[in-house]
């Protein structure tokens, strides 16, 4: 049997991260615990702020396929980067990860490569001030066919459906993955993400995906209504609906048959990756055809260990974590 080919697609940003208490939060106007879009002045104002900064290739879905390909699947990340110093050393990043990065930084892109300001709380909670930059121009023309050509696996990133231009990105990369006889999922990525464009994830939920995963606050925004009744009516239309919520069970739905996963509460020393490295573990048994409960576990485990430090990419070998867990 071949390794299982996983293809993320999203936002390639640079993760710039610091440490802020939250008078600092409040003094610089900066909303707690959620995604922000910023502009360029914004962006440069914030930058300059942080002390001790540590910046490493980022964004979403990005942070997704770097747990998967540390896993051992194969891995590819379509994304786009404008060829400055920043957008080099992402492209340089990830393929130093073993991720393959198909799309050249772009020299004559209109804007400097996307980078997101991320600062994490004593209670590890982060609140992200996002630049959307060269990275969410990607558009249908930017998705090579030459990844999807085996199958495998595609899973797309909420994040970018703030442009037009990302909406084709993923239409296009889902017929791919499906023309191949692969599956397509998505993140939801953000509650402000799903209010602002609800007809558009509904459709995309109902017509392309088998996999969505999103936490409370994205289903119940996304449908306007109670957790229950919003996961009930994704089932309807996607094979398989994961939740997440915090330090409360994970909630899985596949082909109607509802799980639920435990989690172990702890303070987090930076919750930044939680959400991306659980789909890693969790996309990971699904790929390699785990049971659900056990596709749970493994994203479980991932979130707990990415949760435990700085950083949004685990430090650890999983696999060896999976085989102590007896999930391998």
């Amino acid at each position: 049997m071949s390794t299982p080919h996983v293809i993320g697609i999203g936002n390639a940003i640079v993760d710039v991260i610091a440490r802020a208490d939250d008078h600092f939060l409040e003094h610089m106007g900066i909303e707690k615990s959620i995604m922000q879009l910023v502009e360029r002045e914004r962006a440069e104002l914030l930058y300059a702020a942080m002390s001790e900064r540590t910046e490493t290739p980022g964004g979403s879905v990005a942070n997704t396929i770097a747990g998967i390909g540390k896993l051992g699947l194969q891995a590819s990340f379509v994304g786009k980067v404008k060829g400055d110093g920043l957008g080099r050393g992402y492209a340089e990043g990830m393929e130093a990860d073993g991720i393959a990065f198909p799309n050249p930084p772009v020299a004559d892109a209109a804007l400097p490569t996307s980078r997101c300001m991320i600062f994490v709380s004593p209670d590890g909670e982060r609140s992200m001030n996002t630049y959307l930059g060269a990275g969410a121009d990607l558009g249908a023309a930017d998705v090579p066919e030459q990844p999807f050509a085996e199958g495998g696996f595609v899973f797309l990133e909420g994040y970018l459906f703030d442009k037009d231009e990302g909406k084709t990105a993923f239409r296009r990369a889902a017929e791919l993955m499906h023309d191949a006889g692969g599956k397509a999922g998505i993140t939801l990525s953000d509650p402000f993400c799903t209010e602002r464009h609800r007809g558009d994830f509904k459709a995309l939920i109902a017509n392309e995906m088998d996999v969505t995963i999103g936490n409370e606050a994205e289903w119940t925004t996304l449908y306007e209504t109670d957790l229950d009744t919003a996961l009930t009516e994704a089932a309807k239309v996607c094979r398989t609906v994961v939740c997440t919520r915090s330090g409360n069970p994970v909630v899985i739905i596949t082909d109607g048959t509802r799980i639920e996963v435990p989690v172990e509460r702890v303070v987090p020393v930076d919750a930044t990756g939680a959400g991306d490295q659980f789909a890693a573990g969790f996309l990971y048994g699904y790929v390699t055809g785990k049971d659900p409960e056990t596709c749970g576990k493994m994203g479980v485990a991932a979130a707990a260990e990415v949760i435990g430090h700085i950083g949004p990419r685990p430090e650890i070998d999983m696999m060896d974590r999976f085989r102590e867990l007896g999930l391998i």
